[in-house]
């Protein structure tokens, strides 16, 4: 089955002609509330790492502003029937930063990169199944996959699954890439310095004629919410991600600055370690849930910008279900953990995978919850050093000191084998992927891999709302809250958007004078 999809000029608005002055430069202030682990999306687990390097790279596919997939360097695809052998076209007269060739050998070096194991890299397991990818001609590359798996296009379109220059790589390494990026993107990499900036200027290479529209992006991590308030009210910076929840209406009364509330695939969580006493025991797991009130942390920590999770996979995500949400009863909570043998409940401890004041807030009214059913919780809100050292790192599930865990996820394919299976499939527990629960249920095991196999839609709904049900009895999560994705810009600024998954969308990123 051949795929032709719609070219990218058509999917993006096309530019207005009318140039700015020479001397108006338009440089861009980004605000972020983390830093960036990596500027190699391959071997990055956070979305941000992942968006703002979007500014350098671009891949095969993409998605656009409502998830809808989109080609970036690809024209068209083509299935095989068994599900095996993708043939991708490429487009024609693209070249990297570097001023070589991005063509199918291109494609090929960054693959067989990602699919080499003895390069350890973070995205590693979203790209495994491939066994083979071909250079059939400059223009042609045909993918070979070890086992049917029918969100192949989809994965290509994760934002890690960009193109590299092959030279580059060859000049710096597969681990030094990371600090020296060159890709086909509209902006050139200048300078990262960790803890304050990454500054990227435009390419005047860039193979869509008119774009970028602006000069520079400087990303600036700042992690206290209340600085990055201050620097939208100041000039400082054009564009912040997230606005702190507490200043949206502070922000709002700002005649400067436009605030947005954007639909969101992010799902918030606590997940438990099911291996360890008391949480292998699902009456404490479901007991935990009846003892938070969902709509109150909606309330408390996000000012409202937030709905209680309704699912294990939020709307928005294809094959998600709606099961709940689950339901606020603290005398349920007490009575569950009296069944379970904890009548005066238990002392655990409670980590946080961010330490901005948002999260902050979320761990804090968590520990005020469990205390009412009697659960005393300390509180760890983590740096991304101590988050991969200590969750992410750990080697032995068995040993594993990870217990209460509030993080997120948003899965970045646009369906749900995303947001299942690095997070709830029993092969998916750290080292490997995100399965901080240590969860296993080998009746969800069979229903995501069965899914894999199949492009039935109707066999894919049933495979998917069954392991939905499973897990959402199973409880190995709190299912807290799906956030609305609040930012702000400056009037100044049009064309730079928070996609669902919180990614950024800037391909059309304008600056007025």
């Amino acid at each position: 089955m051949k795929y032709t999809l719609a070219p990218l000029a058509l999917v993006l608005a096309l530019a207005a002609t009318v140039a700015t002055p020479a001397f108006a430069a338009k440089d861009v202030v980004a605000a972020v509330a983390s830093t960036f682990t990596t500027l190699d999306p391959y071997d990055a687990n956070d979305t941000l790492s992942q968006a703002v390097v979007k500014s350098i790279y671009q891949g095969l596919f993409g998605f656009d502003r409502s998830m809808k997939m989109v080609p970036v360097l690809a024209d068209s695809y083509q299935a095989s029937k068994d599900g095996l052998v993708y043939t991708v076209k490429l487009k024609k007269g693209i070249k990297f930063q570097d001023g070589t060739d991005f063509n199918a050998e291109a494609v090929k070096a960054n693959f067989d990169r990602a699919t080499n194991p003895d390069n350890r890299l973070k995205r590693y397991v979203l790209y495994k199944n491939i066994a083979k990818t071909e250079a059939v001609d400059p223009v042609t590359v045909k993918f070979t996959l070890h086992e049917p798996f029918s969100p192949f296009i989809n994965s290509l379109a994760h934002p890690s699954g960009v193109m590299i220059s092959p030279a580059a790589l060859k000049q710096y390494g597969s681990k030094g890439i990371a600090q020296h990026p060159v890709g086909t993107g509209p902006f050139k990499f200048v300078e990262w310095k960790p803890s304050d900036y990454l500054k990227v200027t435009k390419w005047e290479g860039y193979w869509r004629k008119g774009y970028p529209k602006v000069d520079t992006i400087t990303w600036r991590p700042v992690v206290d919410n209340n600085s990055r308030a201050a620097m939208m009210q100041t000039g400082e910076a054009q564009f912040t991600f997230p606005v702190p929840y507490e200043q949206a209406e502070v922000l709002k009364a700002k005649n400067t600055l436009d605030v947005v509330a954007a639909p969101s695939i992010v799902h918030r969580y606590m997940s438990m370690n099911t291996l360890q006493k008391p949480f292998d025991n699902p009456k404490v797991r479901q007991a935990i849930n009846y003892a938070i009130n969902k709509q109150a942390l909606a309330k408390v920590a996000f000012s409202g910008y937030a709905i209680p999770a309704e699912g294990v996979i939020p709307k928005g995500v294809e094959y998600a279900v709606k099961l709940g949400p689950w339901p606020y009863d603290p005398a349920k909570a007490r009575q569950l953990l009296k069944e379970a043998g904890y009548p005066n409940g238990f002392e655990t401890q409670l980590w946080s995978a961010y330490n901005h004041t948002t999260a902050q807030k979320v761990i804090q009214f968590l520990q005020q919850q469990l205390a009412q059913v009697g659960i005393k919780a300390s509180l760890l809100a983590m740096e991304t050093g101590q988050r991969v050292e200590k969750v992410e790192g750990a080697q032995d599930p068995a040993t594993a000191p990870v217990r209460l865990y509030y993080v997120g996820w948003s899965a970045s394919t646009g369906e749900s084998d995303w947001a299942l299976r690095p997070l709830l499939a029993g092969e998916s527990m750290p080292p490997k992927l995100f399965n901080t629960a240590y969860y296993k249920n080998p009746a969800v095991d069979e229903d995501i891999q069965k899914a894999l196999k199949t492009t039935d839609a109707k066999e894919k709904t049933a495979l998917y709302t069954d392991a939905q049900k499973r897990i959402w009895a199973d409880a190995p999560w709190a299912f807290l809250v799906t956030e609305q994705l609040l930012s702000a810009n400056s009037k100044k600024l049009s064309g730079f958007y928070v996609m669902p998954d919180a990614s950024f969308d800037f391909d059309e990123v304008d600056l007025k004078p």
